[in-house]
């Protein structure tokens, strides 16, 4: 009984740092799964050693995932495997996709999927101690024995990183501001009813999405001679005729990080347009109109 007792206050003490555990994970590996394998190592590790004797047990454990996590990244490396935050766009483009754990974690956690990119770019002991130093505030002293160097040279790894996260948070801004701009064309060619130029900022194989709420509303509100709102249309000309005079009232937005659109009458979001663009072009457009779902999505409205 005794035992069981101090086995249910060791778990019970774990899962207090649980959450703070998963984002340093997530933030080192940019895979949500290989954060949890990360978190279960710790567990194990803490359930073999003499936890009695941890007085600061949360550092004890953010040093055990710092270290596992380096492990895993220099695995990464050696094996050529591609970086796990190429697909975490993916996963912030199609929540719905998403398993619940996965879609809970990007969006409780700060970091932005470009930042995640730009943190794929550095080298695994850069990266642990940038994470760890800049975004957790350790010292250098005490990241110093994870990456296995001295303090001074410890600096030395997260000055480098932060000058390659700023280049890259750099360009990824470019980037954005480049998609704010054609999203901003769209959005005006359907206000005007510019059929031409709605085809002009739209993938000849574009697909747009679009939830059951929205649909409906589509439908309760529609005017004479415009199309109907399908769950699924295809097609460039057929996505433009769809938008075309349409999203009137629609605002440029930050969707996730990336550039989209929000209906917010009153300032309350009633409908997120959300776009997926590849080489200038808009391949994919997701129209949200359901409560639940508009909940999920961290919204920025700009401008304002």
């Amino acid at each position: 009984m005794a035992e069981q007792k101090l086995e249910k206050e060791l778990v019970d003490r774990f899962e207090a740092h649980r959450d703070h555990l998963r984002r340093v994970a997530h933030r080192m590996l940019g895979s949500v799964g290989e954060a949890d394998d990360a978190v279960q190592e710790a567990w194990l590790r803490l359930s073999r050693s003499e936890s009695g004797a941890v007085d600061n047990l949360g550092g004890w454990l953010t040093t055990v995932v710092a270290r596992v996590c380096l492990d895993m990244l220099r695995t990464r490396k050696s094996r050529g495997e591609e970086p796990a935050e190429r697909h975490a766009a993916d996963l912030v483009a199609h929540p719905g996709e998403v398993a619940e754990p996965e879609r809970e974690l990007l969006l409780a956690d700060s970091v932005g999927v470009a930042l995640l990119v730009v943190l794929g770019t550095l080298a695994p002991a850069e990266r642990v101690a940038f994470v760890l130093h800049d975004m957790f505030d350790l010292s250098f002293d005490a990241i110093a024995p994870i990456v296995g160097r001295s303090a001074v040279a410890t600096r030395q790894l997260a000055s480098r990183a932060r000058r390659r996260v700023q280049l890259g948070r750099a360009a990824s801004d470019a980037d954005l501001t480049h998609q704010q701009a054609l999203v901003g064309a769209f959005l005006a060619a359907a206000r005007d009813g510019d059929f031409q130029a709605l085809l002009a900022a739209l993938d000849p194989d574009v697909v747009l999405h679009a939830d059951g709420v929205a649909v409906a509303a589509a439908v309760a509100n529609r005017s004479s001679g415009a199309p109907p709102l399908a769950p699924e249309v295809r097609g460039a000309a057929a996505v433009a005729q769809v938008f075309r005079g349409r999203a009137r009232g629609a605002q440029p937005a930050l969707v996730n990080g990336a550039a989209g659109a929000v209906w917010a009458p009153g300032g309350e979001p009633r409908a997120i347009f959300a776009f997926v663009i590849a080489a200038g072009k808009i391949v994919e457009v997701e129209v949200i109109a359901d409560p639940a779902r508009i909940a999920e999505h961290q919204l920025r409205l700009l401008g304002q």
